[in-house]
């Protein structure tokens, strides 16, 4: 997910983004705490992906 992508939606979508986001993030934490993860580079992109859209957030808010 690029930051020109997020530019371009709207504020309600950047939020529904955010909390599938932050609900992904929360079933790889348990995946991972279980041994049943299996891309671990996934939690890092889901984990930029989430400062990438709260950053445009904040930029768009100010």
């Amino acid at each position: 997910m690029k930051a020109t992508d997020l530019r371009s939606k709207s504020q309600s979508e950047l939020r529904e983004e955010l909390a599938g986001l932050k609900k992904e993030q929360l079933n790889l934490r348990f995946q991972a705490a279980a041994g049943q993860l299996e891309n671990t580079a996934r939690v890092r992109e889901v984990r930029r992906d989430i400062a990438r859209i709260r950053t445009v957030l904040g930029q768009t808010e100010a």
